[in-house]
């Protein structure tokens, strides 16, 4: 193996072999405190050591990385103390995940490093989103992503390519190409000859460098980085290694051809450029085991220091506490001065008022620009904050989330429009396991509102019309917001921006511009988590929110002699059960009417609290009235069939003649 070493100092040369030689030695390591039991898991890098040395050696210390799980030299060659690397594998406090993760599937902001979750491709979008932020913020800076050869298979991979190269983001995409996809190999997974091929049909530069030279990838970094900083592009770089463990050491390598072993064991990136450098005269035996010594020393004390800590004792309140980044809300009264608007015209005004007080807030979504979005809440937006804030998105929900991800760690504010609630099933994964686990799992808040024109009654079909609140009301670490009414739109809207953690906002399509109110001037927020009373009585509770609010006044407007509470939830999460509680006790009969499906609905929950609560307090069994349990049908006879409306009134009368 060649090694070119022109232009490089002594003190770069060996630092080169220094941090090439600790991740083996922690390696190592950690493989004998496997075998005797005294860790889990391991998922080895031993072979792949040139890629994340030669990598991160080769950018600045405060840009952004995100490894995978065999890139343990990107964390030791940003000198993160091991002793708190083994108290994360050990799942001890000392860690950065609290106990609550394992092995790289943790970031710290301290020394910008960002890791995985287990599905491989969404940490290439959240790469995305960093070095947008970056280049907004005119910082000159690169982000690198890793993904393996298997994760190139991953639509995640398609769509932030595509992205990035679309909006010229700065970033490095390194493939760790390394033969197989746990046991798949790459002829399994990928027919063209270099992964590095696939670039030009993104429209970026491909590159392909040997993975196990650690001066080739440090040197082919460090000169791309030099370059992206000044002129910002993506450029996907294939670094051809191969991986001498299995997937993780319970899985074996029997699946591997011995021969491969063998042919690759001579190309060992430690063992190669430590030959070199002693052919050179720059490295020699006191040296070397100088070297070794110091890290084992550090390895051996970290280890000692782990062991002796204490496992993690649970704290249940702490637990719950963390679902959420730490945020008070300070309610912003509206002012006097009001004037009316359709519920589509509040939450346009709502949108507005955040992005004149909230600079770093960038809007993205599929024709919001030019076109204003298709129901035009964004109509005049690109006109009046530019191309740079108001931002048309390739057709790519799980990229385009993943992205607002990234911004958050920038600490920039985003809001995402699902063009129809329906279409978030593209973009489900980034929702519910990185932006609403992610503060749980390393305490970075996810700063990201998600738009959802929802609902049917429209005459729209299945796919344009589903209510699907109830698929995010399970998923700790998500809020939920859902209005009834243009005030309130407008109002929890902003709060809802304002909010550090993510939003689920539901609209419903159907009260865009059926329904009007008074909606005050300005800036102002209504209370996330506070349900309003929109009616007061005595008789029964009605518990509702979005279109089913509209239904319920409308039933009591045609029996006023029906004395009802009526309940508009506004959250579902965090869910205002103190004023459903106490509505119940005071009327003693309860419905809960909700668009969604009858079968899993929240309502059900609902109930279930009910019962939980008030039980002592009943005078009937808790009714539900929802939709059928079937998809959302195109005939306007089929869809009012469908929803709820009609059998709503019937199940109330009913209810109160119990």
């Amino acid at each position: 193996m060649h090694f070119d070493i022109t232009g490089l100092s002594t003190q770069e040369i060996l630092n080169l072999y220094k941090h090439l030689l600790k991740p083996r030695m922690i390696e190592e390591k950690m493989l004998v405190l496997l075998r005797q039991g005294k860790i889990s898991k391991w998922f080895s890098g031993i072979g792949q050591e040139a890629i994340s040395v030669g990598a991160t050696l080769a950018l600045y210390p405060d840009e952004y990385m995100l490894p995978m799980h065999r890139n343990l030299g990107m964390f030791t060659a940003r000198n993160v103390p091991f002793n708190r690397l083994f108290s994360q594998w050990q799942g001890k406090m000392n860690g950065f995940s609290k106990g609550r993760e394992r092995s790289f599937h943790f970031g710290t902001n301290e020394y910008h490093l960002v890791g995985m979750i287990s599905h491989l491709g969404p940490q290439l979008a959240v790469a995305d989103g960093i070095a947008l932020g970056c280049k907004l913020k005119k910082e000159k800076k690169v982000t690198l992503v890793i993904t393996g050869d298997g994760g190139t298979s991953e639509g995640d991979f398609h769509e932030s390519l595509n992205v990035a190269s679309v909006w010229d983001l700065p970033v490095i995409f390194l493939i760790e190409s390394n033969g197989y996809g746990l046991s798949t190999p790459s002829n399994e997974q990928f027919r063209c000859k270099r992964l590095a091929d696939r670039a030009v049909g993104y429209g970026m530069e491909g590159i392909t460098i040997d993975g196990n030279n650690v001066v080739e990838v440090y040197k082919t970094v460090k000169k791309l980085a030099e370059d992206i900083r000044e002129n910002p592009r993506p450029v996907l770089l294939e670094c051809i290694t191969f991986r001498m463990r299995g997937h993780e050491e319970a899985s074996g390598t029997k699946y591997v051809p011995k021969e491969l072993f063998e042919e690759w064991e001579k190309k060992d990136p430690i063992k190669t450029y430590e030959s070199f450098l002693f052919q050179q005269g720059i490295l020699n035996d006191e040296l070397k085991e100088s070297f070794r010594k110091e890290i084992r020393e550090e390895i051996d004390r970290g280890v000692e220091e782990v062991f002796a800590e204490p496992e993690v004792t649970p704290d249940t309140e702490a637990e719950l506490q963390d679902i959420y980044a730490p945020y008070i809300q300070k309610v912003i009264p509206p002012t006097s001065s009001v004037s009316e608007k359709r519920f589509v015209d509040a939450v346009s005004d709502g949108l507005n008022e955040a992005m004149q007080r909230f600079p770093e807030l960038i809007l993205m979504g599929q024709d919001i620009a030019e076109y204003g979005g298709v129901f035009k809440v964004t109509e005049g937006f690109l006109e009046k904050y530019g191309k740079d804030r108001v931002r048309n998105t390739p057709l790519c929900e799980s990229a385009i989330i993943g992205a607002g991800l990234g911004l958050s760690i920038k600490k920039m504010k985003s809001v995402i429009e699902m063009q129809f609630a329906d279409f978030v099933t593209s973009g489900f994964n980034p929702i519910v396991n990185n932006l609403a686990k992610i503060h749980y799992r390393w305490g970075q808040n996810a700063d990201v509102v998600i738009r959802m024109p929802t609902g049917a009654g429209v005459g729209a079909g299945p796919f344009h019309s589903q209510s699907n609140e109830a698929w995010f009301f399970h998923t700790p670490g998500l809020k939920i917001v859902y209005p009834a009414f243009p005030e309130d739109a407008k109002g929890l809207l902003i709060a809802s921006i304002e909010d550090p953690n993510p939003v689920m906002f539901f609209e419903h399509k159907a009260l865009y511009r059926s329904i009007s109110g008074m909606v005050p001037e300005g800036y102002y927020t209504t209370e996330i988590g506070k349900a309003r009373m929109v009616k007061e009585g005595n008789d029964v509770s009605i518990i509702t929110y979005g279109f089913g609010v509209h239904w319920a006044l409308d039933v009591l407007n045609r029996h006023p002699e029906i004395s009802a509470d009526l309940v508009d939830l506004r959250t579902l999460m965090p869910l205002d059960m103190e004023t459903v509680i106490q509505s119940v006790m005071k009327t003693g009969k309860v419905i809960i009417l909700h668009e969604d499906t009858l079968t899993g609905g929240i309502g059900a929950e609902i109930a279930a609290k009910i019962n939980e609560n008030c039980f002592m307090y009943l005078d009937a069994p808790v009714v539900r009235s929802a939709s059928l349990d079937t998809p959302v049908p195109f005939s306007s006879a089929l869809e009012w069939n469908f929803l709820p409306k009609k059998r709503f009134e019937k199940q109330l009368l009913d209810l109160l003649a119990y």
